[in-house]
């Protein structure tokens, strides 16, 4: 069974049908992201697929709304051509699972899409303003506005993005917009190992001259040698200045070569969309989340337990890319016990059979896990939206 609404009220009809009926339902957008998370197997699928258009755009307010099904394309053009933009860059998911849709509004606020830029500019849930959402039991609910500080109480915002749709369907989101980046530069320094990059990326990052990306990828990962990434973005006129001084700042790691506009704008997708780990399409891919200069601890510790694996860094360190191949549980006891109490790691490719046999998101500790399911009650006291699809029984 596929429910295809075209408006917000007659997704709440449905979400309250199903209730009544005590039947479960998947959430699904543009269907690039139907990889991420537990498997689930529900009574019927609700697709916000012709739930569509810009419902908003304020240029002078930095201000836009658009439907859940709105393609995250349509969005950029319309910002493109007010020379504005997404801050937090959302990742494109269709290179690691194959898929042939459109990613949609609702997606990247259901799954907290934020790319490269995050370190400056930023998380999905930082520039999400507001939302417009059902919950399980059919009401309709608005959260949050057109400013920032507009939120007392319990920010249902910031719980719904990231939650994979299993609290409430998202049917619209407004966003805060930044002006188009006009030109952009990529410094890249090759060799160095993942202690020396780390050390690069910090005194880049600390340094006054507003780098919006900062990775690390090792030899063999998109290329022959190793190769440091320090991004440069937005006002033209202060690039080449910015780019000479952070040169002469990295002088003693090295010297920094320059790719630039086009050049430095494809590696930044391939960095952002995690293009380098696509193939082959039976390695599982994790994403760890650490502390910047936990990073290459993490990965020295899988080092050690000599877990076959390819990774990179991005966020300065605070992101590990991670791909194994899917034999036993992929990596999944060795990556938790290199994480340890201070990150978090995500399975966020694997099959069907490895999904379900191992924790896809991290583990909460039975305090985080009974707050968690209260949270699931308030939202959908029945258990019918995305049931399971982050923790069992959740």
């Amino acid at each position: 069974m596929t429910l295809a609404p075209t408006n917000e009220a007659q997704a709440a009809d449905f979400i309250r049908g199903a209730r009544v009926a005590r039947q479960t339902l998947t959430f699904e957008g543009g269907g690039t992201r139907t990889g991420f998370g537990r498997p689930m197997q529900t009574d019927g699928t609700l697709s916000t697929r012709l739930m569509t258009g810009i419902t908003l755009h304020e240029p002078a307010e930095l201000v836009i709304s658009a439907r859940a099904g709105t393609p995250v394309a349509e969005l950029e053009a319309a910002l493109d051509a007010k020379g504005q933009m997404l801050p937090f860059e959302p990742m494109d998911h269709r290179a690691i699972y194959g898929g042939l849709g459109e990613p949609t509004v609702g997606g990247i606020v259901a799954c907290a899409a934020s790319g490269p830029r995050r370190i400056q500019a930023g998380a999905a849930r930082d520039l999400l303003l507001g939302v417009r959402l059902v919950n399980g039991e059919g009401e309709v609910v608005k959260s949050g506005g057109r400013v920032m500080k507009n939120v007392t109480g319990l920010d249902l915002v910031k719980l719904n993005c990231g939650a994979h749709g299993t609290l409430a369907l998202i049917t619209e989101a407004t966003f805060k917009v930044l002006p188009k980046v006009e030109r952009t530069v990529t410094l890249v320094i090759e060799g160095l190992d993942d202690q020396q990059a780390m050390r690069a990326m910090t005194a880049a990052l600390g340094s006054p001259f507003s780098v919006s990306g900062a990775a690390h990828l090792p030899a063999g990962v998109g290329a022959g040698s190793a190769r440091t990434l320090l991004r440069l973005e937005h006002f033209r006129d202060s690039i080449d200045y910015r780019a000479g001084e952070l040169t002469k700042l990295l002088m003693p790691f090295g010297r920094a070569g320059r790719i630039e506009e086009s050049g430095s704008r494809d590696l930044w997708r391939c960095v952002r969309d995690v293009t380098f780990f696509a193939e082959p399409y039976d390695d599982a891919i994790w994403r760890v989340s650490v502390a910047p200069t936990h990073g290459p601890a993490v990965v020295a510790a899988l080092r050690q337990a000599q877990l076959p694996f390819r990774y990179f860094f991005d966020w300065g360190g605070g992101l590990v890319w991670l791909a194994c191949a899917m034999h036993d549980d992929a990596g999944a006891q060795a990556i938790r016990a290199a994480v340890g109490g201070d990150g978090h790691a995500t399975l966020i490719r694997g099959s069907e059979d490895l999904r379900a046999r191992v924790d896809v998101f991290q583990p909460l500790d039975p305090a985080l896990m009974k707050i968690t399911s209260a949270i699931k009650a308030s939202f959908d006291p029945d258990r019918i939206l995305n049931p399971g699809r982050m923790y069992a029984g959740v």
